[in-house]
């Protein structure tokens, strides 16, 4: 009975999150789900970790299995995600880092040649503040050191010498730096739910690198997901623990109306012989458990593009564009997988003479085409006589006005939502950007926080449409049929007439996109030629450029 009660709470969330994932996302695709296993206990290991929490919603949509999420312990105290977390069955995990606290006094580093493992204090209280196994942490995250010893008030001894430059400065400068002491937690409670939830064959899903953030590459993963797994298996002899590598591809993450892939790689397979290792603990225990992470994490490379930094994944992104074969139509499954490619031989030969000139060019291009006003696959559709552009952008001119005019209802009707949630979604990525050092701009609560706006303000506000159209009707003389039908008429129909509107606005947008090319093509004629030309010899040098180099990379390389 109680699971029953529990399924169906979950299936519950599960359409309410379809819903949401469907009106903000304009395509989301699965690639590869015929990997996961029907049955038996699963780990879905997910990354990069970019969207908050929409990547949880996007992968119970797409793998076909109820699973369980490892939460954030204070994430469970807000309101929405507290309560949906519930719905879903998530396990909290209070995080260390959630519990810091500033530190009394400033920390000085004395020695750095002779004593680098020796922390002093200025007008500090060490022995009431810290622990063996707590760490300290310097502002903006710097560097994290984990104390071995408390000797004083004044002193502590730190586990490893600290190298990075930054933390250094701080450290050495004579009025020391301020810092934040971090209290270790011991997760067994965590564990043990995890383990007895793998043993009745459920599925878990664990974001390994720990947060979310908005980056192009993966961060380090964390050690967690080894210890459920081999520790569940070494806990249940006989049980037989598969891991999922999935890869989460967006976008635009945070723009409403963008596009999502999710693809999963093939299981992975725990030895015997590993469980064995990591029962017998000690420094064999975490050798295997950094063997089956170095596993995991090539997993994860199999199915995620990950690029050095954004610079070079748009970078990659404008090649992959110009390749030749990409001409073809594209559905965008392929365009992540021919991007992972470019990332992979990109990062083979990016010393190689031949692809830092080719880089140079793509880096060119891309600032014309922006100079323009252009995006790539507009420099094609500049190829018109002036008679044909010009008939051609009258007519869109007009389609564009009647697309507009049919997507001014919902527009009108939901602009306090769109102002709201972009208000809201903004302010909270100023303050995640804040209290954190992995993040470049906090693009990864944007999405979150313009769902969760949208779930509480559009059943509201559509709301208080009928009630202010119930509040008209009652000071007319109509039948009392008449001043309830029409309010929840309203309120039924609404939904409909946005979502109509909402479809109405993306045509609108794709024709104002055509504009800007038949724009230029009619005003600045060589311009729009030189960009024709200076795209098509690119687009030879780069396609030459692969069918050279990418067969010694790949083994099913296609020219074709």
């Amino acid at each position: 009975m109680a699971q029953a009660r529990t399924n169906f709470f979950y299936d519950l969330a599960l359409w309410i999150f379809n819903i949401m994932l469907d009106v903000f996302f304009k395509e989301i695709r699965p690639r590869g789900s015929h990997r996961i296993p029907r049955e038996g206990p699963v780990i879905f290991v997910v990354a990069p970790h970019v969207n908050q929490f929409v990547d949880p919603l996007i992968l119970m949509r797409e793998c076909g299995r109820r699973v369980s999420f490892l939460i954030a312990e204070k994430s469970m105290h807000q309101r929405g995600i507290g309560m949906f977390a519930r719905m879903i069955n998530a396990i909290p995990v209070i995080r260390p880092q959630d519990l810091a606290k500033p530190g009394q006094g400033r920390i000085q580093l004395l020695n750095t040649k002779t004593d680098p493992l020796r922390i002093t204090g200025i007008d500090t209280k060490f022995t009431t503040e810290l622990q063996p196994k707590f760490s300290i942490v310097l502002p903006k995250n710097v560097a994290q050191m984990e104390v071995v010893q408390v000797l004083s008030d004044t002193e502590i001894l730190i586990k490893k010498e600290v190298k990075e430059a930054k933390a250094l400065a701080l450290l050495t400068s004579p009025e020391g730096s301020a810092y934040k002491c971090i209290p270790h937690v011991e997760q067994d409670s965590v564990y043990k739910v995890v383990h007895d939830e793998l043993n009745n064959n459920q599925c878990i899903t664990i974001f390994p690198e720990g947060g979310s953030h908005d980056r192009a590459e993966m961060l380090p993963l964390k050690a967690g997901v080894t210890l459920m797994a081999l520790g569940a298996m070494a806990k249940y002899p006989g049980l037989d623990v598969k891991i999922v590598p999935c890869g989460l591809n967006y976008f635009h993450a945070h723009r409403f109306r963008s596009r999502a892939v999710i693809e999963f790689g093939d299981p992975v397979t725990i030895s015997a012989d590993m469980v064995q290792k990591f029962k017998e603990g000690g420094n064999t225990k975490r050798d295997v458990c950094s063997k089956l992470l170095d596993i995991i994490y090539n997993a994860l490379k199999s199915v995620t593009v990950n690029a050095s930094n954004y610079e070079t994944l748009m970078m990659i992104q404008a090649a992959r564009r110009l390749y030749k074969p990409a001409h073809r139509k594209l559905h965008i499954s392929q365009v992540v997988d021919l991007n992972r490619r470019f990332v992979i031989g990109y990062n083979i030969y990016k010393d190689d003479p031949k692809v830092i000139e080719l880089q140079h060019k793509v880096l060119a291009y891309n600032q014309l085409i922006k100079y323009h006003g252009l995006k790539d696959h507009q420099v094609p559709k500049t190829n018109l006589r002036r008679r044909e552009t010009f008939a051609l952008l009258s007519y869109r001119l007009m389609i564009l006005s009647v697309w507009g005019i049919l997507a001014f209802p919902g527009a009108i009707l939901n602009l306090p939502i769109a102002i709201v949630a972009k208000y809201i979604s903004t302010r909270k990525a100023k303050e995640a950007l804040a209290g954190s050092t992995v993040k470049l701009a906090g693009r990864d609560v944007l999405a979150t926080w313009k769902l969760l706006v949208g779930l509480v303000l559009i059943p509201t506000l559509y709301g208080l449409y009928s009630f202010v159209a119930f509040i008209f009707l009652m000071r007319t003389e109509w039948n009392w049929k008449y001043k309830v039908f029409i309010p929840l008429t309203i309120w039924n129909t609404l939904p409909f007439i946005s979502y109509a509107s909402m479809r109405f606005a993306e045509n609108g947008v794709e024709v104002y996109r055509s504009i800007r090319p038949l724009y230029v093509r009619l005003v600045d004629r060589d311009s729009a030629e030189g960009l024709r030309q200076n795209r098509e010899r690119l687009s030879t040098d780069i396609t030459d450029l692969i069918n050279e180099y990418a067969p010694k990379v790949f083994n099913d390389f296609d020219r074709k």
